[in-house]
C-alpha cells in the first residue's frame, strides 16, 4: 500500500483531489513515479520561478498554490496601472503604483497560509546563472517576445552534461486576444524558443514617410516619437522601454502630434504597448492558458503523468479549437543548435538594408545587430569609435563585403548569445 502524506489529515484536506493523483499510480504515470509521501514531499519542496505578475502570472501564482507547490518565486519589473485592475485580480485600487511581484506575493500568501512565495522586483536580465540554478522548474507568463528568447538562451547556455541538475524545464505560456499557447522546453533536449520564433512575425513595420508626414493612427504618431523624435531629440540616450521616464516622454511627445494631425486615441497605456509591443489581453484567455501551465508544471514536479510534448495551441476567435503537436529542435538553431542558419539574401542590397532587414525577418527579430566575418568587421553598433569606423560599410552592397555562402556573426545587446548566419545570394 502507498504510504502516505506523514501530516494530519486536516493540513492536507485542501489538497485532498489532487492528493487522488500523488496517492496512487494511473495508466499514465510515469515509470519513476512513487505515489504517496515521497512525491508529495517533493512537490511541497519544489521552488518554482514565475517570471511575470500580470495577467497571466496573477493565474499562474494563484493555480500554483491551489496546487500544492509551497516555495514560490515571482520576479517582474513593473508596478500597477489602474488599467492592469479589469484583469489582474491579485491588485485593487490601493495598490496602483506598487510593485506588482510585491503585492501579487502578499495577495496570495494571505489566501494561502502554507504557502511561501518571494517576491522580486526588477529585471530578469539583472539575474545571475546562480540564481536561476536554484529553481527547479521556471514558468514564463511574459507579454515580450525579447524577454521570452534572453530567459530560453540564458537556460539553454546553463546546461552541464555533467551536472542533470543544470537543466531546468522551461513552461511557457502567452496569449493574445482570444488566442493562446502553453509550451514545455527542456533546454538543449527539446525544441525551444528560438527555435520557434518564425511562429512569432514581427509587427509589420510602418513606411517612415508615413511617420513622418502623414500620419493617420494613434499607433503612428507614437511610432513617430520613437524613431524620429527620440533620435532628433535625445540621441545620445539610450531608449529604455522599461523606465517610465522615457515612456512619458513618449507619451507627450506623440499626443502632440496626434493633436496637430486632430488624430485621436493616444493615452500613456497605448503608448507603452505601441513601445514595448504589448499584445491586449482578456481575462478567460489567461485562466486557460494559466491552467495549461500550472498543470505542466504539476506534471513536471510529480511524474503522475507525461508533460506536453510539447506545444498547445488555443483559439477562441472563432468557436472554440485547440491544437497539440511536437515543434521539432531545429539544427541550426542559433541557442540549441550548432549549425548557422541559412538566409538567403539579395547581394546588391546594401549592408543597411540587410541591418533592417534583420529586424523584420520571423526568424531573426534583431533590433541593433553588429555584424562581422571571419576576417572583418562589417558593422558595430558600439562604441562610438567603431560605430564610425564601420559606418561606410552600411551604403556598401553586399557582394562586396562578403562572398556567397559566407558565415556572418551576428550580436545584439538584447540578447545574450551570438547568431551565425550563412548568406546564400539569389540566382
Amino acid at each position: 500500500m502507498a504510504a502516505q502524506h506523514p501530516a494530519n489529515d486536516s493540513s492536507r484536506r485542501r489538497y485532498q483531489y489532487i492528493d487522488k493523483f500523488l496517492n496512487r499510480a494511473g495508466p499514465s504515470t510515469d515509470p519513476d513515479f512513487v505515489p504517496g509521501a515521497p512525491t508529495i514531499t517533493n512537490l511541497e519542496t519544489s521552488k518554482v520561478l514565475v517570471i511575470g505578475a500580470g495577467g497571466l502570472g496573477c493565474e499562474i501564482l494563484k493555480n500554483l498554490a491551489m496546487s500544492g507547490f509551497k516555495d514560490i518565486h515571482v520576479i517582474d519589473m513593473d508596478t500597477i496601472d489602474v488599467s492592469n485592475l479589469n484583469r489582474q485580480f491579485l491588485f485593487q485600487k490601493d495598490d496602483v503604483g506598487m510593485s506588482k511581484a510585491e503585492v501579487a506575493a502578499a495577495s496570495v500568501m494571505k489566501r494561502s497560509k502554507d504557502v511561501k512565495i518571494t517576491p522580486f522586483n526588477g529585471k530578469i536580465q539583472d539575474k545571475d546563472e546562480d540564481f536561476y540554478l536554484q529553481f527547479k522548474i521556471i514558468i514564463c507568463g511574459l507579454d515580450s517576445i525579447e524577454a521570452r528568447r534572453w530567459i530560453n538562451a540564458t537556460l539553454c547556455s546553463m546546461v552541464d552534461m555533467d551536472n542533470p541538475e543544470s537543466l531546468k524545464p522551461l513552461v511557457d505560456g502567452g496569449t493574445e486576444g482570444f488566442k493562446g499557447q502553453a509550451r514545455v522546453i527542456l533546454p538543449t533536449l527539446t525544441s525551444c524558443i528560438e527555435c520557434q520564433l518564425d511562429m512569432h512575425a514581427p509587427r509589420a513595420a510602418v513606411p517612415l514617410c508615413t511617420l513622418a508626414t502623414i500620419p493617420r493612427q494613434p499607433e503612428h504618431c507614437i511610432e513617430w516619437a520613437k524613431i524620429i523624435a527620440w533620435e532628433e531629440h535625445r540621441k545620445d540616450t539610450v531608449l529604455d522601454t522599461d523606465d517610465p521616464e522615457h515612456i512619458t516622454w513618449l507619451y507627450e511627445k506623440a499626443l502632440n502630434r496626434a493633436k496637430e494631425f486632430n488624430i485621436p486615441g493616444v493615452t500613456y497605456q497605448t503608448t507603452q504597448g505601441v513601445v514595448k509591443n504589448i499584445i491586449p489581453a482578456i481575462a478567460s484567455t489567461n485562466a486557460i492558458i494559466a491552467a495549461a501551465c500550472c498543470n505542466e508544471a504539476f506534471k513536471l514536479a510529480t511524474s503522475c503523468n507525461p508533460n506536453l510534448t510539447n506545444y498547445m495551441m488555443y483559439t477562441g476567435d472563432d468557436s472554440i479549437y485547440t491544437y497539440t503537436f511536437e515543434h521539432e529542435q531545429k539544427p541550426d538553431c542559433p541557442v540549441c543548435g550548432n549549425l548557422a542558419k541559412t538566409i538567403t539574401v539579395n547581394p546588391n542590397q546594401t549592408l543597411q538594408e540587410f541591418i533592417e532587414s534583420l529586424g523584420e525577418r520571423p526568424e531573426a527579430q534583431l533590433k541593433k545587430p553588429t555584424l562581422r566575418t571571419k576576417s572583418t568587421s562589417l558593422y558595430f553598433q558600439s562604441p562610438p569609435s567603431l560605430e564610425e569606423q564601420t559606418r561606410p560599410n552600411l551604403s556598401k552592397k553586399l557582394r562586396e563585403l562578403i562572398s556567397d555562402g559566407e558565415e556572418v556573426g551576428v550580436s545584439d545587446p538584447a540578447f545574450i548569445i551570438d547568431f551565425k548566419f550563412q548568406l546564400v545570394f539569389q540566382p
